[in-house]
C-alpha cells in the first residue's frame, strides 16, 4: 500500500514539476513506467526493475531524483547501454533443402565402394535376389565383393564426384567403415554391407532428413557411416528424424517365402505377399519419390504398409504419401521403376508397368517409356537389374546424368530437350545402384510446391 501511495504522489509531483529540470533517476523512472505500460518482454523487464527500486530504495527515493542533474548525467551511459542494447541470434541458412528430384542441384551426399561385403544370404535377402546370382551370395556371402571389380568401382564414383564438382555440384561423402564387423543384437546376428546407396536410407523432405529404419539385417547399422554427415547438417539448422528401428527378430520376415521362378515371385507380389510382414514397421528410403508436396511408394520387400502409415502420419498434413503399385516381380526401390524426371514429367519402366497409370495421366503428367537397356546379359549385375539405365540424377530440369554406355536412353533424353551428363559407372552398377541410387541430394534450389492435382 505505501509502494501504491509513493506511486501515486509521484505521478501528481511530475506532473507539477514540468517546468523543473528532470534528474537522471527521474527521467529512468519515467521511461521504465512507459515500458512497463506498453507491456512485452520490454515491459516486463521495466515491471520488475521496478519493483526491485521500491522494494530497496523507498526511504531514499525522493532525495535521489533531486540530486544535481550533473551527477545523473554521469551515470547514464552504463544504464542506457545495459537497458538498449538487445540483439537476436541471426539465423544461418539452413544447408539442407530439396523438395523434388530436379531442381538445380546445390549440394549432394555420394556413397561409397570402399570395403563393400556382400550380405550374409538371409531369407530376406534371398527375396531379393535373382535365382541365377544365388550361388554368388553362398560363395561370397559376409566376405567382401571381388577385388578387381570392386577397385574399378571405386574408381568410378571418383570420376563422379568429380564431373559432379565441375558442374558446380558440392560433394559430401560418409565414414569408409568396416563392414565385416561382426555384431550380434537380442534378435539376430550379421556383419555388415556398406554406405554405397545413400538414397536407400536418407530421405531428404524440405529441411529435413529422415533417416530410414531399413529392413536387411545387414544394413541396421549402416547409418554409422552417415552419421558425422548428418550432425553437422543438424548443427547447422537442419531437421533431423530418426524413423523407428525395427527389432528386425524373425517375425518380421515369412521364413518359409516361397520363391524360386520369376512365375512365383509375380504371382506372390500380386497376391500382395513379400517376405517382410506387418510385424513392425519398416521401409527404406528409396522406395519413395517425391515431387513437392506429394510423394509416392509402394510397397516392396523391404517397406511394410507399417513403414508407409508411419511416413504419412509423419509427413501430414504439409505433404501427401500416395501408395502406388507395378507388375514387378522383385519390388524394392522404386526408381528404376518410376522415377519423376521434372514437373509432370516421369519415367516409367515398361516392363513393370503403374498399376495407377491414368491417375497421374488425368492430373496432365507425361509419362515416358525408357528404351530397352544396352547393357550386356554377361555383365554381373548381383543387386539389381538392367533397368538401372533410367536410374538418372537430374542436375536441374534440363540436365541428367546418365550412364555413358546407354546410348539409347541418351537420345531419348535429348529428345526431350534435356542435356546429358555421361558418365561411365558400370562396375559400380553391379553393387546395386545407378546414379540416383548413389546419390541422395541434400540441397537443391527451390520452393515447395504441389505439381499432383
Amino acid at each position: 500500500m505505501t509502494n501504491l501511495i509513493l506511486l501515486v504522489h509521484t505521478e501528481r509531483w511530475i506532473l507539477r514539476c514540468r517546468l523543473i529540470p528532470l534528474t537522471h533517476s527521474l527521467l529512468r523512472w519515467t521511461m521504465l513506467r512507459v515500458r512497463c505500460l506498453r507491456g512485452g518482454s520490454r515491459g516486463a523487464e521495466a515491471a520488475h526493475l521496478i519493483g526491485a527500486m521500491l522494494g530497496r530504495a523507498v526511504n531514499g527515493w525522493v532525495q535521489r531524483t533531486l540530486q544535481s542533474t550533473s551527477s545523473a548525467a554521469a551515470a547514464q551511459p552504463q544504464h542506457v547501454v545495459e537497458e538498449e542494447h538487445v540483439t537476436e541470434p541471426v539465423q544461418q541458412e539452413c544447408p539442407v533443402c530439396s523438395y523434388n528430384e530436379w531442381d538445380p542441384l546445390e549440394e549432394v551426399i555420394v556413397g561409397r565402394a570402399e570395403n563393400a561385403h556382400v550380405p550374409p544370404f538371409t531369407v530376406e535377402v534371398k527375396a531379393n535376389t535373382y535365382e541365377k546370382y544365388w550361388p554368388f551370395y553362398q560363395k561370397y556371402g559376409g566376405r567382401s565383393f571381388p577385388a578387381d571389380h570392386l577397385k574399378k568401382a571405386v574408381a568410378e564414383i571418383e570420376e563422379m564426384c568429380n564431373i559432379l564438382r565441375h558442374e558446380g555440384v558440392v560433394v559430401k561423402r560418409p565414414e569408409p567403415l568396416d563392414w565385416s564387423v561382426e555384431y550380434k543384437t537380442p534378435d539376430f546376428t550379421s556383419s555388415g554391407m556398406y554406405a554405397a546407396m545413400p538414397r536407400d536410407i536418407l530421405l531428404v523432405v524440405g529441411n529435413e532428413i529422415i533417416e530410414a529404419p531399413m529392413a536387411w539385417r545387414a544394413r541396421f547399422f549402416e547409418y554409422r557411416a552417415y552419421r558425422p554427415l548428418i550432425k553437422e547438417y543438424f548443427r547447422k539448422g537442419a531437421k533431423w528424424t530418426t524413423a523407428p528401428k525395427p527389432t528386425m527378430a524373425d517375425d518380421l520376415y515369412d521364413q518359409d517365402y516361397p520363391i524360386r521362378t520369376v512365375e512365383d515371385r509375380h504371382k506372390l507380389a500380386a497376391q500382395g505377399k513379400f517376405v517382410t510382414t506387418e510385424h513392425e514397421p519398416c521401409f527404406d528410403a528409396a522406395d519413395f519419390i517425391r515431387a513437392g508436396t506429394d510423394l509416392f511408394v509402394q510397397r516392396s520387400q523391404v517397406t511394410n504398409y507399417m513403414g508407409i502409415e508411419w511416413m504419412r502420419r509423419h509427413l501430414a498434413p504439409t505433404y501427401k504419401v500416395h501408395i502406388i503399385s507395378f507388375k514387378d516381380p522383385n519390388p524394392m526401390h522404386i526408381d528404376a521403376t518410376f522415377n519423376i524426371i521434372g514437373p509432370g514429367l516421369v519415367l516409367s519402366n515398361p516392363d513393370r508397368p503403374c498399376r495407377q497409370v491414368d491417375m497421374f495421366k488425368k492430373a496432365g503428367w507425361t509419362v515416358v517409356k525408357p528404351p530397352i537397356p544396352v547393357i550386356p546379359d554377361d555383365h554381373p549385375l548381383w543387386m539389381s537389374s538392367k533397368w538401372l539405365s533410367m536410374n538418372v540424377l537430374m542436375l536441374d530440369e534440363k540436365r541428367v546424368m546418365v550412364d555413358a554406355n546407354e546410348t539409347t536412353i541418351q537420345k531419348m533424353f535429348e529428345n526431350l530437350g534435356i542435356k546429358t551428363i555421361k558418365v561411365n559407372i558400370r562396375h559400380a552398377n553391379s553393387l546395386g545402384g545407378g546414379f540416383h541410387c548413389w546419390t541422395t541430394d541434400v540441397r537443391r534450389r527451390g520452393t515447395l510446391q504441389s505439381y499432383f492435382h
